[in-house]
């Protein structure tokens, strides 16, 4: 006779294995934070506190959710701050220019799928590890988007033709009351769950970042996943910068420095490997939201950012150490 699992067996089985997983650990980690946010200040579970935070996290998160891919694949992708500053400049060029605002975005997004996808054709063609490509990226597309804009920021008036409907994607509010941003990030998120758990290209990510020779072997494209996965991650740092441009009516050529490790910070502290093979989307949010409400904590409690940066420094290391301790102990049994 066939033993069968009955049902509160499954559920404790299940539940085991949500305990032991990653993002388990974050979420954790993510309740305990809001309990010491609500403690310090009365003010921090308020509805208007909580979606200014979610509108605050939205245009991180949104590179976020391509940086995953790049992240899970085994590569790294450091130019994204570049490409949210080359997009943003584009964009609000073209529509300084005259251009309709509906094609000045596709000229942004444009921008950052090209920009992305030279990172992955230079990574899978000439063989030089991403870290070193994107690194050098980093320095040419912001040096691109300083020559194209002669150093100069770019502001857009109310009084432009345009200018207005444009800003309403990055300042606007849903009956009033939900941020446009805020909106954006979800459906790039809910996107990039099914991208990533429930297709091809998530399916073949896990297996390049597991083992790209086994991938290979078994009849992957390796090359064409990697690309894809820089393409995604171009796109998604053009979106935010578009959104960002909205919300500011502002850019310059050095805006966006340093987003890139907020971004890679957060996929990590989400749970993602740093090495491949392992990551999840909502592990990616959680993480995003965890460096939100840290930072929305610290700055109600009138810490200096300063301290804001070397606390999430510390944060870092410890997701990454943990990752490390989670795959020896994997390895010794």
């Amino acid at each position: 006779m066939t033993a069968t699992t009955s049902a509160p067996q499954r559920s404790a089985i299940d539940f085991r294995k949500i305990l032991h997983a990653r993002e388990a650990g974050v979420f954790a980690a993510l309740v305990l934070l809001f309990v010491l946010g609500t403690v310090l200040s009365p003010s921090f579970l308020q509805g208007g506190n909580l979606l200014s935070v979610g509108q605050q996290v939205s245009q991180i998160g949104i590179m976020a959710v391509g940086a995953t891919f790049v992240i899970v694949n085994g590569e790294i992708d450091l130019s994204v701050g570049s490409i949210y500053a080359l997009s943003a400049i584009s964009t609000g060029m073209a529509i300084a220019a005259g251009v309709a605002w509906p094609l000045a975005i596709v000229i942004g997004l444009l921008v950052g799928v090209v920009a992305g996808l030279l990172n992955g054709l230079a990574v899978v063609l000439l063989g030089v590890p991403s870290f070193i490509v994107t690194l050098g990226s980093l320095s040419v597309f912001r040096g691109v988007a300083l020559l194209i804009s002669d150093g100069a920021p770019i502001s857009l008036s109310a009084s432009n033709p345009g200018v207005a409907e444009f800003n309403l994607l990055g300042q606007g509010r849903l009956f009033g009351v939900i941020p446009m941003q805020l909106l954006f990030f979800i459906v790039i998120v809910a996107l990039g769950v099914v991208l990533l758990s429930r297709s091809r290209l998530g399916f073949n990510t896990y297996a390049v970042g597991g083992n790209k020779e086994a991938a290979r072997l078994v009849g992957i494209n390796v090359s064409g996943v990697k690309v894809a996965a820089f393409v995604l991650s171009g796109f998604t740092a053009a979106v935010a910068g578009v959104l960002g441009l909205s919300f500011l009516s502002y850019v310059q050529g050095v805006t966006g420095s340093g987003l890139e490790l907020t971004v890679i910070s957060a996929v990590i502290i989400g749970g993602a490997a740093l090495f491949g093979g392992s990551g999840t989307m909502w592990g990616t949010v959680i993480g995003v939201v965890f460096i939100g409400v840290l930072q929305n904590i610290l700055n109600i409690n009138g810490i200096s950012s300063f301290w804001q940066t070397v606390v999430t420094g510390l944060v870092i290391v410890a997701a990454v150490a943990a990752d490390t301790w989670q795959r020896k102990r994997k390895t010794r049994a």
